[in-house]
């Protein structure tokens, strides 16, 4: 089972991410979008799409900090990893309250808000709410944790990811993770393959356009 989750099904993820996000913006570009529902109910949008995006970001930044960058390098730059740890939790805290809290204000605004709100959300939409719900608290509950417990993913998950990355997966790396942990890593496959059937995709997109476009002029009548 471990070769499956650990070994196979990350490639399964990646191949459906890439390869279906190409395919939607090659055949299927009409739909390449977030589904704005500001018209609907802008005020509650306000303050929870910003912090759940400022949440979003600290928390990516974290996760390609800690995963990507080997125990060594941070080691040979003078910081060990007591010192590591205490800077990870300094960041990830905030990042998780913000993450988590703007996610839930968005849900509320999304399922319990006005009855035009209800009425434009798809099925897929319901899904993948529930995906990133668990993604976000899963990885909540792996930060808070690990405030005690100690665990260093620095020696399991991060070289696993990257042995994934370098076309040799070593799942034996994952054996002993904590089961938050390997909850984890299995929901983001689950976003992963998601990704390219949902409203996700906007997150690629960066308005470029805007920067070489013609001003437009506005007169009052």
């Amino acid at each position: 089972m471990n070769t499956f989750f650990y070994g196979v099904l990350p490639y399964i993820a990646l191949t459906i991410f890439i390869g279906g996000t190409i395919v939607r913006y090659t055949f299927f570009e009409r739909g390449w979008t977030t589904k704005s529902s500001e018209f609907l109910a802008k005020k509650s949008l306000k303050w929870a799409n910003p912090i759940f995006h400022l949440g979003l970001l600290m928390a990516f930044g974290g996760h390609v900090i800690g995963i990507l960058v080997p125990k060594f390098v941070t080691e040979a730059a003078g910081t060990d990893e007591a010192t590591y740890h205490m800077i990870s939790l300094a960041g990830g805290l905030p990042a998780a309250v913000l993450f988590l809290g703007g996610f839930l204000w968005l849900m509320k605004r999304r399922f319990f808000g006005s009855a035009r709100m209800k009425a434009n959300t798809s099925s897929m939409d319901k899904l993948l709410y529930l995906v990133l719900l668990l993604t976000i608290l899963s990885g909540t509950a792996g930060t808070l944790s690990n405030i005690t417990a100690g665990f260093d993913y620095r020696e399991s998950i991060s070289p696993w990811f990257r042995s994934v990355l370098m076309l040799s997966p070593d799942v034996s790396l994952m054996k002993d993770v904590p089961a938050i942990f390997q909850f984890h890593m299995f929901m983001w496959m689950m976003t992963a393959i998601l990704f390219p059937f949902t409203r996700l995709v906007h997150c690629l997109s960066l308005p470029f356009e805007y920067l070489m476009r013609s001003d437009i002029v506005y007169r009052r009548k």
